[in-house]
C-alpha cells in the first residue's frame, strides 16, 4: 500500500514538473520518437461546491494519498474534511452529496476538489466497485 502511494505521488510529482516546464517534451526512445502528454485535470481556487478554498493549515505540511475502494451499493457515513484535498475516480461511479443537499455525480477519470469543513457522504449506486485516488494537503498534527 505505502509502495504503490510512492508510485503514485511520484507519477503526479513528474507530472506537475512537466505543467510547469511545458505542454509536450519530445523524446528518444531506441530512435522512435514519443511525447509526453501532459492533461491538466483541474485548477481552481474552489470546491466542487462553489465555495473557495480555505486557507491551508499553519505548521509543518502533511501531503496524505489514499486510494479508496467503495464497494457497489456501498454509503459512506457522513463526514467533512478540515483540510483542502482533491481526488481522481479511477474506476466505477460515485455520488457526493452535502448536508443541504448539493450532489456531484462523478464517473471514472473525473478529478474532484473537495468540500471543506462541510458535511457530506459518498454513495457508490454503480454495479462495480468505486476506486478513487485522494490527495489531502494538511500539515502533522491536523486530522
Amino acid at each position: 500500500m505505502i509502495k504503490e502511494s510512492i508510485k503514485i505521488f511520484a507519477m503526479v510529482s513528474v507530472i506537475v514538473l512537466l505543467q510547469l516546464s511545458c505542454a509536450s517534451l519530445p523524446i528518444r526512445q531506441e530512435s522512435n520518437e514519443a511525447s509526453i502528454a501532459v492533461e491538466e485535470l483541474v485548477k481552481t481556487t474552489r470546491s466542487w461546491d462553489g465555495k473557495l478554498l480555505r486557507s491551508y493549515p499553519q505548521g509543518q505540511p502533511e501531503i496524505t494519498i489514499r486510494r479508496i475502494s467503495i464497494p457497489a451499493g456501498a454509503r459512506l457515513d457522513t463526514h467533512s474534511h478540515p483540510v483542502i484535498n482533491a481526488g481522481v475516480l479511477l474506476s466505477g461511479q460515485l455520488t457526493v452529496v452535502t448536508a443541504d443537499e448539493k450532489t456531484l455525480h462523478l464517473k471514472a477519470g473525473d478529478s474532484i476538489v473537495e468540500v471543506v469543513n462541510t458535511s457530506h457522504y459518498g454513495i457508490n449506486q454503480g454495479n462495480v466497485p468505486a476506486e478513487i485516488v485522494v490527495f489531502y494537503a494538511g500539515a502533522v498534527e491536523v486530522p
